[in-house]
């Protein structure tokens, strides 16, 4: 098997060490059961095409020979019948799923990733009305939905409004959703948190006591309940009662009554002066001192 080499990259990214490990044990006691796939290298090497895990678990398991399907292959095919079949792999994080369709749309439509992103995005908009559907382009969505309905896990719809957005998620989420620790649905709610602190202790405490989604947004419900109110300067609430008093006049009936009436003029010839007298550097409050001269 030292003949076997790995390409450059991999659709597969993560190996769960524990299933590796009994894959392992099981080679050991059997062998390998399904054969490898690999191309020819001109140095006489092998490239391996599909395979990548029970290859790991021979060479953990001591074995120095393996079943092997030896298939000459030119670089876009090994690539594509690579990403199929790991795509086709049950075990397969939604994480890697979602980046090894990308890959694969792109190589079909010969196109960069981020145009393929761009491309699913439009196939929604017009599915939903949202823009006018471009005849010159259908021949790229007939080759989205071929691709969809090849693979057969999951349809261009879903893969847009479930999938896509995990790319965004914050690092520590993502690790954890290729890792297999978390269900995609439950990463995408824990993702929405913005402060990293408490976006750690909730993905902590949802992976060691196993949550549920229900339970993942209460938890998530009550550290919001628990934020500190942010204190607000003195002179921003003066402002704002200021501006309230004065749609409260407005509003009232108290300018219609004619005692009233003088008594809010009174409260304004004060706050007019107290403003004068604050301008010249003379400020003398006399009738505004707390709890002096209050007609309420």
């Amino acid at each position: 098997m030292n003949l076997i080499k790995l390409p450059s990259s991999q659709p597969r990214r993560y190996f769960d060490p524990a299933k590796l490990e009994e894959l392992s044990r099981s080679i050991q006691q059997f062998g390998v059961l399904e054969p490898l796939l690999v191309r020819p290298k001109p140095d006489g090497e092998y490239e391996l095409i599909a395979g990548e895990r029970r290859l790991k678990a021979a060479l953990m398991a001591g074995l120095s020979e393996a079943p092997v399907v030896v298939h000459d292959m030119d670089d876009a095919t090994t690539h594509t019948v690579r990403l199929i079949e790991n795509l086709q792999r049950e075990d397969l994080n939604p994480l890697d799923e979602t980046e090894g369709i990308l890959e694969l749309l792109a190589i079909q439509l010969q196109r960069p990733t981020e145009d393929v992103i761009s491309l699913l995005y439009k196939m929604e908009n017009e599915a939903k009305g949202k823009v006018t559907r471009n005849v010159s382009g259908e021949d790229e969505n007939t080759t989205v939905k071929a691709v969809f309905d090849a693979l057969g896990t999951i349809n261009w719809v879903s893969f847009v409004t479930t999938r896509l957005p995990l790319r965004k998620l914050p690092l520590d989420v993502l690790e954890a959703l290729r890792q297999g620790k978390l269900e995609y649905t439950k990463a995408r709610v824990i993702g929405r948190v913005k402060d990293n602190e408490a976006r750690g202790m909730v993905l902590d405490k949802t992976i060691n006591e196993d949550l549920s989604l229900t339970q993942i947004k209460e938890l998530i419900e009550q550290l919001d309940n628990q934020k500190p109110v942010k204190e607000v300067a003195p002179e921003k609430v003066l402002s704002q009662r200021y501006t309230d008093i004065g749609k409260r006049l407005k509003q009232a009936k108290v300018l219609s009554d004619a005692r009233k009436r003088k008594k809010v003029e009174k409260l304004l010839n004060d706050l007019e002066k107290l403003l004068e007298d604050s301008q010249t550097g003379t400020v003398q409050d006399n009738s505004l001192q707390a709890g002096e001269n209050d007609p309420y």
